[in-house]
């Protein structure tokens, strides 16, 4: 088994349900044992969509949640994938430029997968390649797994908290801590 941390995200249709969904989805899988998940959090679009202002794009509600799994990193990525299509995840078409800017129901990335580093095809990267500069990543992180050590940067998810520059706002959602359970 592998300590697995991800991140999740959404700001489209009922975001809390989906995140919810998303977890039990994890839970119900034979071989995922959901460990924890962080708080839930209110976070700044990070990236405004050409052509539109930000004030018309949705806060995203993220959090981080741990898992301990058998599954490669691959099959993790597939089932991951299918968790997100299953709950109306659209991929649009464009550069990949282009589709980080799309807003979306579910958003799964993993950011640690054990100590490994792994730089696979465009899709699979890990640690997750812009994790250290991102607070609605590294703030739930650092409520689950705040001495994690990135196996790169040989620092630690608080320290990389610490020296954050992102300067985009994630505050704490008016949710319970245990929001995630029935």
């Amino acid at each position: 088994m592998t300590r697995v941390y991800l991140s999740l995200g959404s700001n489209l249709g009922d975001r809390l349900a989906l995140l919810r969904t998303a977890v039990q989805q994890l839970r119900d899988a034979d071989d995922v044992q959901v460990i924890t998940a962080s708080p839930l959090y209110e976070s700044e679009p990070w990236e405004d969509e050409p052509g539109r202002a930000g004030s018309e794009q949705r806060w995203y509600l993220n959090c981080v949640v741990a898992l301990d799994t058998p599954l490669p990193p691959r099959e993790l990525l597939d089932r991951l994938r299918g968790i997100e299509d299953a709950l109306g995840r659209v991929r649009s078409a464009g550069t990949p430029e282009a589709r980080r800017f799309a807003p979306r129901t579910l958003d799964i990335d993993i950011l640690f997968y054990g100590a490994e580093v792994i730089s696979g095809p465009d899709d699979l990267h890990v640690p997750h390649l812009l994790l250290a500069e991102r607070a609605f990543v590294l703030r739930p992180l650092a409520d689950v797994a705040p001495d994690l050590e990135h196996p790169t940067l040989y620092t630690t998810v608080r320290q990389l908290l610490g020296e954050l520059a992102d300067d985009h706002t994630v505050k704490p959602g008016a949710y319970p801590a245990r929001w995630f359970e029935d």
